[in-house]
């Protein structure tokens, strides 16, 4: 193939995810003390990333963001500077010469749905399809985790970046630095009514889960019990809530949801935002079997599995949290995507 017939643009998608358990066991240093249990389902909601080769500048571009870095060489990307996702995943996956790199979300900046794990998982895909190099999933989730939390020094656990990698359901085990998959095949009938009843709502206020993860896992290394404690819970959590799944038990999947939020609060006093209280109550009076905290909690989404359809309650629960933002679901069952 003559030079000039190479492609010039490589695209990549990634979905985002619902943690329905055990969020935070994927952490270290618990993860690797004593393992962690989590429960997600990939989302139609997903990241997307566009690298076209030319020009003499790198020009990346965050639109979810709405911040743009240009640099005359890689020298310009630094580790601490600014749109350190992207800068990190250019310095573990160099592309020669000129370009322009975009990234893009469905879902609003902090929404604890997992969105910088997908978006390190698109990066991942975009690159190593431009460089050539053919990934498996799971080495994609495993480099997008150390893009984040080692080139980037984002802390966090890795169940975002197997979700966004491996789309549909999960129960995933860590024990570091290992990593178990395990597909959870939900009854098509049941799916449905899942994703008919189950309600995704921003509450308006991003978060950021860095300072969050810090102050917990700093917790545990001191041996606090309350925090032990409710990661285990957190664990016991998301063994049950796999059962619950499999069973196509709608009661119970709502009520460990429920269950598994109490242990998320007992975590760090921040954890549920006066926005997150006043969205629960709403979601509670519209008759909620159960709900939580996507991803670390303090802020970004929450969702909840409905006693009837999600879209019936939705304009109760918007008006009743002061303008909650519903998002829409539609589970994934494919994960990152490369063209």
């Amino acid at each position: 193939m003559r030079r000039r017939d190479l492609p010039t643009a490589f695209h990549a998608t990634a979905p985002l995810r619902l943690d329905f358990a055990g969020g935070w066991t994927d952490v270290s240093p618990f993860s690797a003390r004593e393992g962690g249990v989590v429960v997600n389902g990939a989302i139609g909601l997903c990241t997307h990333v566009e690298l076209q080769l030319g020009g003499a500048l790198l020009r990346l571009v965050s639109e979810e963001l709405g911040e743009t870095l240009e640099c005359a060489n890689s020298g310009g990307l630094l580790p601490h500077g600014k749109l350190p996702l992207l800068t990190a995943a250019l310095r573990r996956f160099p592309v020669l010469g000129g370009f322009t790199l975009t990234t893009r979300c469905d879902a609003p900046s902090g929404s604890g749905l997992g969105s910088s794990g997908a978006l390190g998982v698109a990066l991942v895909g975009a690159l190593t399809r431009a460089r050539q190099e053919t990934l498996a999933p799971p080495d994609v989730a495993d480099q997008a985790w150390q893009v984040e939390t080692i080139e980037a020094q984002l802390p966090g656990g890795k169940q975002d970046q197997y979700a966004a990698a491996l789309g549909g359901f999960h129960r995933l085990s860590f024990r570091d630095p290992d990593v178990g998959v395990e597909p959870v095949t939900l009854e098509p009938t049941f799916a449905a009514a899942l994703e008919r009843q189950t309600l995704i709502c921003y509450t308006n206020k991003s978060r950021v889960s860095g300072d969050t993860i810090a102050r917990v896992m700093g917790a545990y290394e001191r041996g606090d019990r309350e925090v032990t404690g409710a990661l285990r819970g957190l664990k016991d959590t998301g063994n049950a809530m796999a059962e619950a799944l499999r069973a196509a038990d709608l009661a119970r999947v709502g009520s460990l949801l429920s269950e598994n939020w109490k242990h998320q609060q007992a975590l760090d006093p921040g954890m549920r935002t006066p926005e997150m209280a006043q969205l629960e109550h709403a979601a509670a009076q519209a008759g909620a079997l159960g709900g939580k905290a996507a991803g670390a909690g303090a802020g970004g989404c929450m969702f909840f599995v409905m006693r009837g359809p999600a879209r019936d309650a939705a304009a109760a629960v918007t008006r009743a949290s002061n303008g909650a933002r519903v998002l829409p679901l539609a589970w994934a069952p494919e994960g990152v995507r490369t063209w």
